[in-house]
């Protein structure tokens, strides 16, 4: 039974001669005329598919890319201990590297066009997600390599472990003297690099392809080293994934704050950022008619730890030119549907509440307190006192003649904390 599952899942059944296998690797190594020729149209491709946001173009380019050869055959030539190969795998990869970063630099530098679209920022912050794709594509990629019929895994590998798109990031990152950007995605090409050719030696190890030397303190030497640079290399996706980690729970915070305090009372968000690399960090928000006080805005602010967003400032933009401002930026970045037709219909209804009067007890109130008043009317008008400017006065217009007007005027400027008040009484 054991023997049955072993036979089952063992590795060589199907695998090709080894001899065959090096023999293609080191066939698929090498950059000259041709080669060369098809890695520059294909980080073009790729450049291009970055530059217009498009995940297909950007596929393509990967299934046209050679750069998936010096990289495998760097990680035959560490399995078998091959050094001249290893030699020529690396000056081989070194020459399609710079080849590809000079192009991608070019076409970026010339490139009307150098907004930060989403998929070159996918690419410029590299974690320890992007090392296990590294790793299982690379198993994959040498798996298929090593087998008789070779099947559809090859083309996956080449988009899964994505060695294209970095390398035109960290093009970009050239062309726009942008350094972060060139250091995160020149770390996320690295990464693919390193990791697909540690994966290549694991399955050559496993396989037990002849190797090139017998000394084993050498080969020793060599497995310790591939470990320290695998920690070298690992470590710091470590940080990054953890930091990732800690933004997405940050954010994911911070919008059911924004959900609890302001959605599900009704006031309606056009626009919300959420900064978590900020000090301190900041939660910004506009909304579409409503008004916040200083001192609400204050009471909000110390609601946050008790959300779990301790250091964290909450900024409630309320300036009419501020908010289009920026939400016309928002528009222009991640081409949201907000048009500057939300925002006049936003000040319109602004302007409306001025003249509205939401106390539905008003009334009833008058209606018990003076009960000879009838036909009962009131609202706000356009008052122009002797100036160009207007002001907004409430009116109420009764009839019924015994009634106090001083007093209910002096009723009227307390009950609605309204300082221009006039009273018009009409004949019944």
């Amino acid at each position: 039974m054991i023997n049955k599952i072993f036979n089952f899942i063992n590795l060589h059944n199907g695998e090709e001669r080894k001899d065959k296998v090096l023999e293609n690797v080191v066939s698929n190594i090498s950059f000259r005329g041709s080669n060369l020729w098809i890695l520059a149209c294909a980080i073009i491709i790729a450049s291009i598919g970055l530059n217009v946001n498009s995940t297909a173009v950007i596929i393509g380019a990967m299934l046209i890319s050679p750069l998936m050869g010096p990289i495998v055959g760097a990680g035959f030539a560490l399995g078998t201990y091959n050094f001249s190969l290893l030699k020529k795998s690396i000056k081989n990869l070194l020459i399609a590297t710079i080849v590809s970063l000079a192009v991608s630099a070019i076409y970026f530098y010339i490139s009307p066009f150098k907004d930060v679209q989403s998929e070159l920022l996918a690419r410029t912050s590299p974690n320890i997600y992007d090392v296990l794709i590294a790793f299982f594509g690379g198993l994959v990629g040498v798996i298929a390599i090593t087998r008789t019929e070779k099947g559809n895994p090859i083309p996956g590998v080449a988009i899964a472990t994505a060695l294209m798109p970095p390398l035109c990031t960290a093009g970009f990152g050239l062309a726009t003297m942008n350094l972060s950007y060139f250091f995160g995605a020149f770390y996320l090409y690295t990464i693919n690099c390193f990791f697909i050719c540690i994966a290549t030696f694991f399955v050559v190890k496993f396989l037990q392809y002849p190797s090139s030397i017998i000394d084993n303190k050498y080969e020793k030497r060599i497995r310790y080293g591939i470990s320290i640079l695998i920690l070298v290399m690992i470590v710091p996706s470590f940080y990054l994934a953890y930091n990732l980690f800690n933004e997405k729970k940050f954010t994911k915070t911070a919008e059911q704050f924004v959900q609890k305090e302001f959605e599900n009372k009704g006031y309606t968000v056009i626009y919300k950022k959420i900064s978590y690399n900020a000090n301190p960090k900041i939660i910004d928000v506009a909304f579409l008619n409503k008004k916040f006080t200083n001192q609400e805005i204050a009471t909000f602010n110390k609601l946050l730890p008790d959300h779990g967003l301790a250091g964290t400032k909450l900024i409630i933009r309320q300036n009419d030119t501020d908010i289009k401002s920026e939400i016309l930026s928002e528009i222009n970045k991640f081409d949201t549907n907000i048009s500057e037709k939300d925002i006049a219909i936003s000040k319109l209804r602004q302007e409306l509440d001025a003249y509205k009067i939401s106390d539905s007890t008003l009334l009833k109130e008058i209606e018990i307190l003076y009960p000879k008043m009838k036909n009962i009317s009131y609202g706000k008008i356009e008052q122009y006192p002797l100036t160009d400017s207007a002001r907004l006065q409430f009116t109420l217009v009764y009839s019924g003649n015994d009634v106090n007007k001083a007093q209910l005027k002096n009723w009227l400027q307390k009950r609605l904390n309204e300082k221009n008040i006039s009273l018009i009484t009409v004949q019944e």
